[in-house]
């Protein structure tokens, strides 16, 4: 079973008193449900909807004079804006933000016996494997970061900052919907009446799809075209497979009609993930179907 560090990722520690009252009412995911879950995703989400940032949370239990302790797994190039964006609603909140130097994440793949009993499956999507937070130099590895995102691109599953731009999608362009990233029952959180909206409206055009080619996919970034016309970018991709963020209207539309879908300069292939909740819009473009 592949194990390994995910040197790229940083843990950011949230605690206190407050800290899950805190949580709750800024970001995605549904902070009283995680200690049944041990481990949730989500993300922190702009006034207007977009996702500022994506995460996994690990709880770790404190006791009961010490408030809850919530671990952010999230990339490490994104580590010190969330700290700054979080201190920015803090206010008066006894709520503690810190970056954590004496941990690391680590993921397994696919579900195996031999992690320990603490470590639970991804909530994304089960087929990720398990992943946990433990001390460096605590775990024997046997793979590498990059046969980690190998693994995640072959599943079609996006990450902020490569596979759609931080600042600029919506929940619902990131799958968040469909990766559990999102608690539609709970209540109000930063962003929670945009994406509300979008989802009875069933407005969501963009979305990740999976794609192959037969030969070496482009850069990250790389524009995705129709007869020249821009239909979404190419994110990340590890030889003939990649994921994609297109709209699904115009998409298909190409493959109905049999034309040539390019990823720059490279002829692909696209669909949706297997672990789509979604589906491709009627011939007319008006909903996913």
């Amino acid at each position: 079973m592949p194990l390994t560090c995910l040197d790229d990722r940083a843990i950011v520690r949230v605690a206190g008193l407050e800290a899950e009252t805190f949580l709750q009412n800024i970001i995605t995911a549904d902070m009283a449900s995680l200690p049944a879950a041990g481990i949730a995703y989500g993300g922190l989400l702009t006034p207007q909807g977009k996702i500022l940032f994506d995460f996994l949370i690990h709880d770790r239990p404190q006791g009961d004079n010490e408030g809850r302790v919530f671990l952010f797994d999230l990339p490490a190039s994104q580590a010190e804006g969330f700290i700054k964006r979080l201190g920015f609603y803090r206010l008066r909140a006894k709520v503690d933000i810190t970056p954590v130097e004496d941990l690391a994440v680590f993921a397994a793949w696919p579900d195996g016996d031999d992690t320990p009993a603490e470590v639970r499956p991804d909530p994304r999507l089960a087929a990720l494997g398990r992943r946990w937070i433990a001390e460096p130099g605590s775990v024997a590895t046997n793979a590498t970061c990059d046969d980690w995102h190998a693994h995640r691109i072959a599943l079609a599953i996006p990450e902020g900052g490569v596979d759609f731009g931080l600042g600029e999608a919506f929940p619902y362009d990131a799958a968040m919907d469909a990766l559990n990233g999102i608690a539609f029952a709970k209540g109000c959180y930063i962003g929670q009446e945009v994406v509300s909206r979008m989802q009875h409206r069933s407005t969501a055009r963009r979305r990740i799809v999976a794609l192959g080619a037969d030969g070496q996919l482009p850069e990250a970034g790389a524009d995705i075209t129709i007869d020249g016309r821009l239909i979404g970018h190419l994110g990340s991709s590890i030889g003939e497979r990649g994921i994609g963020l297109v709209r699904l209207d115009r998409l298909r539309k190409a493959i109905d009609a049999g034309t040539t879908i390019l990823a720059g300069d490279m002829p692909v292939r696209a669909s949706l993930p297997d672990w789509a909740t979604y589906g491709w819009p009627d011939a007319s473009g008006q909903n996913e179907g």
